[in-house]
């Protein structure tokens, strides 16, 4: 556990860049203040696996069919995706990194530690960088979603290699794991959502 927390800690150090937070701009919504439709998806979430509302989910409400379809998409992915936790939960930090999502970081660079995702490969992520002394299936996420993200594509090779250890449900949720995250954190931008009051904020600035 004392591992963790001081990778966690050590995660917290990274810059991005663009503009700074400078408070949320959608104040968290009371249960007694929901529409029903709202009140309907908050419930559905709450007595799922993730236990309340709190990331992107209180921005989401505001349009609440669309919070009923991303939540369901992304309870899947982050709890029945065919691919390991431990690297399913890497391919959700570069995202966050992607994007300088402070919370995204915040929620899941801990949870990858948690997984198994060597703390020394986290903070490579977190600072931009390849991360050395990678298994197998982490080079395989790390080239296929950097080609994805830089190359808006990626070549035969690395297809070829997450199709033999993933097999095509697996790139699928590879796919799937970097989009709906994208989804997460350009929502968590934009409403500026930060971590906890007194968290040190994981990016010096916000955004890309």
């Amino acid at each position: 556990m004392k591992t963790i927390l001081r990778a966690s800690a050590m995660c917290l150090l990274f810059a991005g860049s663009a503009m700074a937070l400078t408070g949320e701009r959608m104040a968290e919504m009371p249960l007694d203040k929901m529409t029903p439709a709202q009140r309907a998806v908050a419930d559905a979430i709450m007595s799922g696996p993730r236990k309340g509302i709190g990331g992107p989910f209180n921005a989401w409400l505001r349009s609440p069919v669309l919070a009923d379809r991303l939540q369901k998409v992304g309870e899947y992915i982050r709890f029945d995706t065919s691919l390991d936790k431990r690297v399913n939960e890497m391919a959700i930090i570069m995202t966050a990194q992607h994007w300088g999502s402070q919370y995204e970081w915040f929620a899941h660079a801990p949870l990858a530690i948690k997984a198994g995702l060597d703390p020394a490969i986290v903070a490579a992520i977190g600072a931009g960088n390849k991360p050395d002394n990678m298994k197998e299936d982490e080079a395989i996420v790390w080239e296929f979603t950097t080609q994805l993200r830089r190359d808006h594509a990626v070549d035969d090779a690395i297809y070829g290699r997450a199709l033999e250890k993933f097999g095509e449900q697996g790139i699928m949720d590879l796919v799937a794991v970097n989009g709906y995250y994208d989804v997460v954190s350009m929502t968590l931008n934009v409403a500026r959502v930060a971590p906890p009051a007194g968290e040190q904020l994981p990016f010096k600035q916000a955004g890309r």
